[in-house]
């Protein structure tokens, strides 16, 4: 079992509370985890999914973070993790027939991006 002397330097980036489904901003995300930065920022250019604007600012801040942190290009930069986690889920409350309701669920979702390094 060999352990890396090297130590991996990453850097990260987060969209908290993002009003859009965590089911609808996996499709996209599959599309990223992988890749590299400049080509998933492309990829996410010409995506017409309602999520990818959101995700494409998130990936824009981790390569600023990585450019101001360490002085990385943004070239050797590839796309380590990319995951949208459930969070909270706002109920309100539509009325319907006869004076009974039926609960609306607004679900939010967390955005985090983390690149790293490519050597």
């Amino acid at each position: 079992m060999a352990v890396k002397a090297e130590t991996e330097i990453l850097f990260k980036a987060s969209h908290r509370y993002a009003r859009i489904s965590a089911r609808k901003a996996r499709l996209v995300m599959d599309l990223i985890r992988g890749q590299r930065a400049e080509k998933a920022l492309v990829r996410l250019a010409y995506c017409d999914r309602r999520a990818s604007p959101m995700i494409r600012k998130v990936l824009q801040s981790a390569i600023a973070n990585a450019a101001q942190m360490s002085g990385v290009e943004s070239e050797n930069l590839i796309v380590e993790m990319a995951f949208a986690d459930e969070g909270p889920t706002m109920k309100r409350w539509r009325p319907r027939a006869r004076g009974s309701a039926s609960p609306i669920l607004k679900r939010c979702c967390n955005i985090r991006i983390v690149l790293t390094d490519q050597v």
